[in-house]
């Protein structure tokens, strides 16, 4: 049996009895004696109205009143109140990124729209959310409520540090492929059938191409060159891999609407073609510098992840990291000297067979060793083919698709190809081992941690995203399985967890003197390669990801180390009535929470978000 959940917001029920401005009419008398709170909370609600099909419908606010039916206020419905009203703004606002998990669910009908004029609204809506989040007056909270205002105000933060501190639409031509290849990747890598309905959304963001790249060129004034030229290097063969995408299509697609798919498929090339030929003629008037700086840097740890840490104090950590990572790799590799390299699987067939029975053994283990609680309603964790229309676009993101909110009911999916000594670094470890990957994206890792997310019965906890936990869960229970016996008679298996230890501990130096302008992405890249090691083509993807995205590559290893700091203290402070069940699951449930604020939250611990406050004086947003 599913988790209980609210309704979906956008049925028609909702709006009529759960309407935040019902609410906020009903309780206008009643707050008066806080005019502060009032005017914040009028500001967001009011003002900003979200664009269609989210505008909220009229409601009865009135009679209510009149029916003396207006009831007290409490902290928690004031911030969800809020919290609903930006949320729902956010899933049509948010771009379409290469980040490894895909985590929006869009409304049907939805194209991205970064005009000039939609950017310009983006800012000024963002920031009437920051000055009436300001507003509020959360002394005498409880701490969840209090926890839920910290996450929507960081929230915020991060659509502020998109739209103008990395400023991707003005300085990255990469983020225009995202919203064009990207946004059709988000639907392709669906893994539930072809339906009439999603085929038309596809249709629809093809169709869409050409108006998103006439508005790239509009607002790209200050690009960067190296990620144009990366650009310039993701397009080349883009007419290819989108016919190759329209022929796998073509089976699965309803037979009225091909004409309608060719005819997009053969504009979209074309416009992705013109805009790689603009991005030529104009790479010598571009600049080379991509760092955002080191103060930049430091407001993102502090305001948008809420890491309480210097980014000099996370680089001492990443390197101490790295050099445990490096010493355990070389014990172990002196003790399988001899024991021979893992095979690959023979084809695609035994791999997936394989996988789906590693992944019932790992849920088994879970249980068996009293490690945390795999829920009766959690689905499976599959491998399958990679489908014909994916492939040509596989290089977009990761090819997994982890499910969502509203379809907690179906399997998720991580598509393979046919095992071969020439893939990538991660599919070359999975076509020998599965396990490793099931665990860091399946089972106990993504899969797990964000369906247990999606179902907390707080939205905001369900809604909120955080690479930091979410990278650092998926990384932590890679070597908790380790050390918890997994992988005892499986000494290759072994060392690649510990391969995995190197590459996530070395990203740390990587993000930060990416960010910070230590590092050009060629010398990330070549570090990358000779150091873990890995191949070529995989440092560079890592490396560009890496330069256009600060502040990801970071949160696997410090989301880890946070994870263990809160694991240690949970168990000195709970002594003879710690559970490593009770605490996995909560940090499961609640897998889109920072770190400091789950500390607060179960153990009553303030430390870190003391220290987060005390960063936070004076409060100085980047522009």
């Amino acid at each position: 049996m599913l988790p209980i959940k609210e309704k979906s917001p956008v049925s028609p029920g909702f709006f009529l009895h759960s309407n935040p401005l019902t609410m906020m009419r009903m309780r206008y008398r009643s707050l008066q004696r806080r005019p502060s709170l009032i005017t914040g909370l009028i500001i967001v609600i009011l003002t900003l109205t979200p664009p269609a099909p989210f505008t909220l419908a009229p409601a009865l606010a009135q009679d209510q009143q009149t029916a003396g039916q207006a009831r007290t206020s409490s902290s928690e419905d004031l911030i969800q109140a809020l919290a609903q009203q930006f949320f729902e703004w956010r899933r049509i606002q948010q771009p379409a990124t290469g980040d490894d998990i895909n985590r929006v669910e869009r409304p049907d009908g939805w194209v991205p729209d970064f005009s000039p004029k939609a950017l310009t609204s983006y800012r000024e809506q963002t920031q009437a959310y920051l000055d009436s989040l300001e507003r509020l007056e959360t002394d005498g909270w409880g701490v969840p409520a209090q926890v839920d205002a910290r996450l929507l105000k960081a929230a915020v933060q991060r659509v502020h540090w998109e739209l103008n501190v990395l400023a991707a639409p003005q300085r990255n031509p990469l983020f225009y492929i995202d919203q064009t290849l990207g946004s059709v990747f988000e639907l392709l890598v669906v893994s539930s059938p072809m339906t009439a309905k999603r085929a038309e959304n596809i249709l629809l963001r093809l169709e869409h191409f050409p108006e998103t790249l006439k508005h790239a060129r509009k607002n790209l004034d200050r690009p960067v060159r190296p990620f144009a030229e990366a650009t310039i290097a993701a397009l080349d063969g883009i007419g290819q891999r989108l016919t190759q995408m329209e022929a796998g299509l073509i089976p699965v697609f309803p037979s009225d609407q091909h004409r309608r798919l060719a005819r997009a498929v053969k504009n979209a090339g074309s416009a992705l073609q013109k805009y790689a030929r603009w991005l030529e003629s104009r790479l010598d008037e571009m600049q080379t510098a991509f760092a955002i700086g080191p103060d930049a840097y430091q407001w993102f740890l502090t305001h948008v992840a809420m890491i309480p840490s210097t980014y000099s104090e996370i680089l001492a950590q990443g390197r101490q990291a790295w050099n445990r990572a490096v010493a355990w790799d070389a014990l172990e590799r002196n003790q399988i000297r001899d024991i021979p390299e893992l095979p690959l699987f023979p084809d695609q067939e035994q791999q997936i067979r394989m996988s789906d029975l590693k992944e019932q053994e790992i849920r088994a283990f879970l249980e068996s060793q009293n490690l945390m609680t795999v829920p009766a309603w959690l689905q499976h964790y599959r491998s399958r083919p990679m489908p014909a229309y994916l492939a040509p676009l596989s290089f977009m993101g990761v090819n997994d698709d982890l499910t969502s909110e509203t379809r907690l009911d179906e399997d998720a999916y991580r598509y393979i190809a046919q095992p071969s000594p020439g893939l990538g670094y991660f599919q070359l470890s999975a076509a020998r081992d599965p396990r490793p990957l099931i665990i860091h994206e399946g089972i106990p890792g993504h899969y797990l941690q964000l369906a247990s997310s999606w179902s907390n019965p707080n939205p905001i906890r369900r809604r909120y995203i955080d690479s930091s936990v979410n990278e650092g869960i998926a990384f932590y229970v890679e070597e908790m399985l380790l050390q918890a016996g997994l992988f005892d008679f499986s000494p290759r298996s072994r060392e690649i967890i510990l391969s995995y230890a190197r590459l996530r501990a070395l990203r740390v130096e990587v993000d930060i003197r990416l960010a910070v302008g230590d590092f050009s992405i060629e010398q990330a890249a070549e570090y990358l390669a000779r150091t873990v090691p890995m191949d070529q083509a995989t440092a560079r993807e890592e490396a560009v990801f890496f330069a256009f995205n600060p502040g990801q590559a970071i949160s696997y290893q410090v989301g880890k180390l946070q994870i263990l700091e809160f694991l240690a203290d949970a168990v000195l402070d709970q002594g003879d009535e710690f559970s490593l069940r009770h605490f996995h699951d909560f940090l499961m449930l609640n897998g889109n929470v920072p770190i400091a604020l789950q500390r607060w939250e179960y153990l009553g611990r303030d430390d870190a978000v003391r220290r987060l406050d005390a960063m936070n004086e004076p409060v100085t947003v980047p522009q």
